[in-house]
């Protein structure tokens, strides 16, 4: 009986303690998480950018004219398994980067991520494609690790952003995240947009009307992108 209870005493032990861990290893990342990291050479960053149909796509392609782009490469554009739409937009982009010699050759690469509910489906199947998308995410994320996850509201890119903030927590990638909440947003935040801010996700939170940030005071007003 001693030797049952000393080995339960173990398995508990081991228990709290990685959970300590886990636990202090989230504060400490919940710390960071917003706050400016300095890079120790000038690298180019893997880029993860998540895209969504409608006017989130041309929001998108008009933050990222105004980037530096030989900065943000390897590019990896994603966009939701049913969204043709966006990533023909994608690839028009970079077509256009090398025709105005912006860059001196595309590494971007496309790809489409389930989408863990469409509209208009019902509530018990989506259980088992919010599954299958999580999953898919994961391997995704895997397989690309970026240093960098840009996103501006569509509901693909929380999967997406939550298992890149995991990342950080358990020490495979940092990856910062960058949301830019829509033009559209005047006086509320998405769904997406809240999850990310009352989560503490994203490094860092942008909003484009005076009053979002005087209403979410974290967030960083940038003006009007389009």
């Amino acid at each position: 009986m001693n030797k049952m209870d000393d080995f339960y005493f173990y398995i508990m032990a081991i228990i709290a303690t990685g959970v300590a861990i886990f636990l202090i290893r989230l504060l400490h990342v919940l710390y960071l998480t917003g706050k400016s990291r300095r890079l120790k050479s000038p690298q180019p960053l893997s880029t993860l950018i998540v895209l969504g149909s409608g006017g989130h796509t041309a929001e998108m392609m008009n933050l990222l004219s105004v980037l530096q782009m030989d900065r943000f490469t390897p590019r990896f554009y994603i966009a939701a398994a049913t969204d043709n739409m966006s990533l023909q937009k994608a690839r028009v982009f970079e077509d256009s980067l090398l025709h105005k010699k912006v860059i001196k050759g595309s590494s971007a690469q496309f790809m489409q991520i389930y989408r863990s509910r469409e509209v208009g489906q019902s509530y018990v199947t989506s259980v088992w494609t919010t599954l299958l998308a999580t999953t898919h995410a994961l391997w995704l994320m895997v397989k690309i690790r970026p240093q960098v996850v840009l996103c501006n509201g569509p509901g693909t890119c929380i999967p997406l952003c939550v298992i890149a903030f995991l990342f950080k927590v358990i020490g495979i990638r940092w990856s910062s995240i960058f949301y830019v909440e829509s033009i559209a947003r005047v006086k509320r935040l998405s769904l997406s947009g809240l999850l990310l801010y009352k989560l503490c996700i994203a490094d860092q939170f942008f909003v484009q009307w005076p009053q979002l940030q005087r209403k979410y005071p974290r967030a960083h007003y940038v003006g009007c992108l389009m």
